[in-house]
Formats: C-alpha cells, structure tokens, sequence
C-alpha cells in the first residue's frame, strides 16, 4: 500500500510525493503466499489418492490372495477326500506287498536252517552241534582228555572250536527263553575255558624246551608261531642279562620293554595275540542287557505307552524254582569266568549302565483313519525294543570302559610272565628234567608289598610295550588302549601311561603297570552322524548305497541279495573290501574291523538323532527298498527342519549306473497320514510344507512316486526280487540315514 503526501512549494504550486510499502505487506507477498497454499493443497491431495490407490490395490491383493487361500483350500480338501476315498485300496496293496516279501523270506530262511542242519548231520565228521548240550559236553570231555600239547596240532583243534564258540554267540544273539540262555553261556564259557588251558599247556611244553632253541645272538630263547587266529610270541630269558631288556618280535609286530628287575630274574615272557575278543563278551554277559518290548505287549500285542517305567533286572516275575535255577547257573557261569580271564586285577565297582528311555510323542497318533503305519505294524516287524541295564554304583563308573561308546578292535593281547620251568639237560644219552605238578606259575610283577620294605615298594617301573595296528582293522582317530581288570569283569583305561601313536607307521606305544590283557579300542559311533547319503539303483534287482561319514566315506553295492563294500581309502581291508557276502556277514565284517555305520537301541545316548517317529520311519525304509529298482533317494537338509511327526527326502525315476542329475530330484515330504510331494526345492531360503501344483496326496510313499514314474520304472518295481528288497530293507534299517544324518 503506497502513501501520498501532498504540499505548496509557493503560493501557486502544488507537490506530491510518496514512501514505498513496508516489506511483508505487499501485494506480491500475498500472491506467493497463496501459491505455497496452493501446492501443499496440491501435495496432500495427491498424497491421498496414491495412498487411496495403494490401500485399493493392497485389498485387491488381499483379496486376490484369499481368493487364491480358498481356492487352495478348495484343492487340497478335495484331494484329501480323494486320498481318503482310495486310503484303504493302497494300505491293502502295500501290505500284500510286504507280506508276500515277508512270507518268502521267512520261507526261505527256514528252509535254510533246515537244509544246514541235515548237511552238518550228514557229514558226521565228529563236530558237535553247540545247541545240543549233551554233543557240547562230549567233545569238551573228550578235548580235555587229549594229552597232545604238540603246538600246530593245538592250534588246529583251537580253530575247531573257535567256530563253535561263534555259533554259540550266534545262538546266543538270537536266544530269548532265560534257560537256553545260560545254557548256552555255560557251554561259550567251558570251551573258552578249555581253549586257553590247552594254550597254556603248550606254551609249557615249550618253554620246557627253551633251552634248545638258543638263539646264537642273545643267549635266550625267542619264538613265534602263527595261525589265521592266533600268534604266539614266547621269550625266555636264560642268560639273565640286564642289557637285553628291550624285545621285538618283528613278524608279529609286537615288542616289549621289561624293567630292570625282570631282565635279571629266571622268567618266560608271553605274548598272545587272538584275533577274536572272548573277555568283551565275558563283560557283557557279567553285564547281561535284557531286551523288553517297548511299543507292544507280550500278550495280546496292544501299544504300551512308552513312558512307563519297566522292572529292573530281577523284578521280573517267574516262577520261584526257574528264578532260583537261573541264579545258580549265573552264579556258576560268574565262577567259571575268573579261570580265563588271565592275571588277577584291582577290583573297582562295575561300569556305568543306564536305561534307554525312548519315550515317542503321541500327538498326532490319535485318529478314526487307519494310517499306513498302524497297517504295517500289525506285521509284528516294526516294534523297535528297548533295554533295560542291572544298576550299578556311579561312584565309580568313570574307571571302566563303556562298551557302548568303545569298540574292542583287533582281538586281545595276553601279556603274561611266567617262572621258566625247569630245562632239560642232557647226560649220557639221557633227557633229564625236573617234573612239576602245579604246572606253569605266573610270576608276580609288581611284586607284593609284603615281600618288600617302604624304601622299594616304588621300584618297579611300568611295563612298556609296542603294538603294530593289525592290517584288518581301520582305526578312524587315534586308538585307544584299555587293561583287563578281572576284578570286575570290565575294560579299564586308567592303568595306561605314556601313550604315544606314529601314524605313518601304523604304531602305537605306551606302558601299563603289569602284565595283563590288553586291547585297542576306538568310539563306536565315531562316524556318527553321517553328512549325506544316496540309495541309487543299479539296474534291476542292483542298488548303490552311499554314506558320507563324519570321518569315512564308503559306499555298498547290492546286488540281489549280496553286498560288497567300497572304500574311496582301503586302508589295507584287503579282507573285506571288494568282497560280495551277504548282508548281515557284511555287518558284522564291518563292525569288526571299525567300520561302523550301523545303529542300535544305545546310538542315541551317544548321537543326536533328528527325533523322527520311529513307526513313519521304518516304514519309509520298507518302500524305499520296495522302489529301489526304479528310484533314486537321497539326503534333504530339510529333513531336520520339517518336524518329528515327518520325513524329508529326495527321490526321482532313475535308471542306468550313471549318477543322478542334479535336476531330476524332487523333495517328498512322509507323514502318518499321507505322503506329498513339495513345492520348495533343495535350495529354497526357508522350509515349506506346500505341496506341489498340480500332485495329489496319498496314503503311502510307493503311490505318491508312482504318479510321475514311467511305464518301465513301474515294471521294474513289479519285477523286483524279494531278496533284493529284503537285503536293502535290512540295510536301511540298520544304518537308519532319515533319523542320523
């Protein structure tokens, strides 16, 4: 707003002047002012509609989803009615499956048993049956009885009655009446019993003779006599001296350093080495394990809840004479034990033993449909049992061995010092030799106390000794070496000092502080978990199975219903590797020599498993083995992250020897109720239980892979032989990948 004033210069003229408006309050401030209105008018309102817009589309979207929901929910209603409707028509025809495979097996297995037991009746060759007691009894008395102690005619007896004594752990494995048991300990034990008297005997007989085979070096009698089973490496020391302390027998790859006060005194050195481990099953008889049934009762075969607590060892209720009978024939086999076990041991507590509680979740089990697990159970070969261990005092379990967690591997070594009998000495023409009725008398190292004042009590070092590892075992770590303490019937590691082990020499070293067994040993479970594994078939009725381990990789060809393992390092398994046999003797060749990729009842107290239901997962194994002509399975990293109530797996059609493209696998997800095929990939970000577009639902996994299988791999199934699909039924539940990798 402009000002004007107005004024006379003189009397005549007239002036005007004005003054500029103040800032702020001009007309042209107004109108920019109105203009910012204007725009964050504008702003807001275009802020709006898009928020209008993006809640507009969010709905639609929202709505689109839901639509899409219902739409699912539609679909998958209607294939669960579907999969209902034809539920009883799959769990028939895969239970008709499996009962005809069962029944052939059975057949055939029986029929075996037969056929072995007329063929031993008609060779008549004088070997007893060890299941007839009174055959067993003959041939213990008559081999008693036999004065020969010549060493390769012992030795060839021994070996005779070494595959009697595995028969009887055989039958001792698979006994279930009390009686038949302790029978059959009782015969185990007497020959164990009679086998090393008569090794003891002929060790005499030539330690009698010691002085005859002089080595021309030394001055002392050193020698070595080997069959497939045993090596016996016998010293005798005649000169008496102390510079000749440390012994080798190269042949045998065993040595031997002897104090002091032994390389001075009239001794006999032993060292036994028998392939095969008598006193780990003398341990686990003294700590017998009773197997009880854990998913279904005795008598009617009704589901016992897995929870309840059982009866201890000795609750169990019989009748009061067989309870008396059993505890005086234990009492007798404990009696009979204590004569083989070698030299005497502290005494300590027994070992740690526990009870496995394998409780299962019940939820989700309760339903009005039959599910293909319940079926299968009603074969009687899905319940899996538990066990139930004698108590023990835990004050003292850390000092013995579990032989649970460790694995005796390599047989035993008997370390034993004996007083050199009396030589022979020849005059005239004549043998002159001092007789002895007590036989061959252990000499005690550590001395006794008694026989020693304060002052010496401390000077009898430690016994040191080398072992070369036996080429038939593979020791995954670094072996552990435990004594005998026969004191407790136990393994015991706390008497090893100065342990040392050269890899590239396959040597290990250390000392004890006596002569006593000894044994090397290493973690049962060692290879446990595995990081993958593959089931690939082969061709027909011929199967590739692939465990990759925590410290072995290997693989086992199937072919019917033979096996043979492959190793990528054979580590001198010249033995085993590259050997068809079939699969139980595959099984327990690979547990003896420390390839363990097996499981039992105890594995899950040392490996974490994933927690599966163990019903949805034998039964998966059942059909795998059912398909494993036409189709391919392997590991899912999805399998730990789907739940216990299910399993996750890949499988596909494959055929031919080549391996598995990479894009043919398809993830399967196995429930109670239903198998299903998903719609997520092994390289999905995050775990979905959607299934696939486009796939249905069925009751069993055999049914879901038939959807996308073709023509030939349908037959391939139908053709398959009933050993081939029992064999890698087997496998698959001996190693159970789904549960332990």
């Amino acid at each position: 707003m402009r000002i004007h004033f107005y004024g006379y210069l003189d009397a005549t003229e007239l002036f005007c002047f004005s003054m500029p408006p103040k800032k702020g309050k001009s007309s042209k401030g107004g109108k920019l002012n109105k203009a910012q209105k204007a725009k964050k008018q504008q702003e807001e309102e275009e802020r709006r509609l898009q928020e209008e817009e993006e809640a507009r589309l969010q709905a639609e979207k929202e709505e689109k989803e839901k639509l899409e929901r219902e739409k699912k929910e539609k679909e998958q209603e209607r294939l669960e009615l579907k999969d209902q409707a034809r539920r009883e028509d799959e769990l028939n025809e895969l239970r008709h499956l499996l009962e005809e495979i069962h029944t052939a097996v059975t057949t055939l297995k029986t029929d075996a048993v037969e056929t072995a037991k007329w063929e031993r009746y008609m060779r008549c060759d004088g070997i007893p049956d060890p299941a007839v007691q009174q055959d067993l009894n003959t041939y213990i008395s008559l081999w008693r009885d036999d004065p020969e102690v010549n060493i390769t005619l012992v030795l060839k007896q021994c070996h005779l009655t070494l595959q009697l004594m595995e028969e009887l752990e055989d039958l001792l494995r698979d006994v279930t009446d009390p009686q038949e048991c302790y029978k059959y300990q009782e015969g185990l034990i007497n020959l164990q019993e009679l086998y090393h008297s008569k090794l003891l005997l002929t060790t005499e007989e030539i330690l009698k003779r010691a002085s005859m085979n002089i080595d021309t070096e030394t001055g002392n009698m050193q020698t070595v006599f080997k069959d497939v089973n045993v090596t016996l490496c016998l010293w005798a020391n005649l000169k008496k001296n102390p510079r000749f302390r440390v012994l080798n027998f190269g042949e045998a790859g065993l040595g031997f350093e002897l104090p002091k006060q032994l390389a001075v005194s009239h001794i006999a050195v032993r060292l036994l080495h028998t392939r095969y481990d008598h006193l780990s099953l003398l341990a686990r008889m003294a700590h017998k394990i009773i197997h009880t049934p854990s998913l279904r009762s005795l008598a009617g075969g009704e589901e016992v809840p897995a929870d309840i607590d059982l009866p201890e060892q000795g609750e169990t209720k019989r009748t009061g004479e067989v309870k008396e009978d059993i505890e005086t024939q234990q009492q007798r086999v404990d009696e009979e034990v204590q004569s083989i076990q070698g030299s005497d041991g502290k005494k300590s507590a027994a070992s740690l033993q526990s009870r496995r509680n394998s409780a299962q979740s019940a939820e989700g089990r309760v339903s009005q449909i039959q599910t293909q697990m319940e079926a299968l159970s009603a074969e009687g070969d899905l319940t899996c049992p538990t066990v139930q261990l004698t108590k023990m005092d835990r004050s003292e379990c850390a000092q013995v061995v579990d032989l649970m967690q460790h694995t005796p591997l390599g047989g035993v070594f008997y370390c034993d010092v004996f007083h050199l009998p009396p030589q022979a000495h020849q005059v005239n023409g004549w043998e002159i030799r001092q007789l002895l009725d007590e036989g061959l008398q252990v000499f005690p190292y550590p001395m006794e106390k008694s026989n020693l004042d304060d002052n010496k009590a401390l000077t009898c070092p430690p016994v040191g000794v080398s072992v070369t590892l036996p080429d038939s075992v593979a020791f995954l770590e670094t072996p552990q070496v435990a004594c005998w303490d026969a004191g407790v019937k136990q393994w015991r590691m706390d008497s090893i000092t100065d342990l040392s082990y050269e890899e590239e020499e396959a040597k290990i070293s250390f000392k004890m502080d006596s002569f006593q067994p000894f044994v090397l040993m290493q973690e049962t479970y060692a290879n446990l978990p595995f990081l993958s594994w593959e089931l690939r078939p082969l061709g027909q009725d011929a199967a590739l199975f692939t465990v990759n381990g925590a410290l072995i990789d290997l693989s086992i060809t199937i072919q019917g219903n033979q096996c043979m393992l492959q190793l990528e390092q054979e580590r001198g398994l010249s033995h085993l590797i590259g050997k068809w046999m079939s699969g139980p003797i595959l099984q327990r060749a690979m547990l003896k020599a420390g390839i363990n990729i097996f499981v039992n009842e105890y594995t899950d107290k040392y490996v974490i498993p994933c927690g599966k239901d163990p019903l949805t997962e034998h039964a998966a194994y059942k059909q795998m083995a059912l398909f494993a002509s036409a189709c391919a399975f392997s590991w899912s990293k999805w399998n730990a992250k789907c739940g216990p109530e299910h399993l996750v797996m890949q499988a596909c059609e494959h055929h031919g020897p080549v391996p598995v493209p990479k894009d043919s696998w398809s993830l399967y997800m196995l429930g109670a109720q239903r198998s299903q095929k998903l719609e997520i990939t092994e390289t999905s970000e995050q775990f979905s239980p959607d299934y696939y577009p486009g796939s249905e639902f069925h009751s069993t996994f055999i049914h879901m892979l038939q959807d996308n299988m073709s023509t030939d791999g349908k037959a391939r199934t139908r053709e398959s032989n009933y050993l081939f699909v029992d064999t890698v039924q087997s496998l698959l539940c001996a190693t159970r990948p789904l549960m332990y990798s």
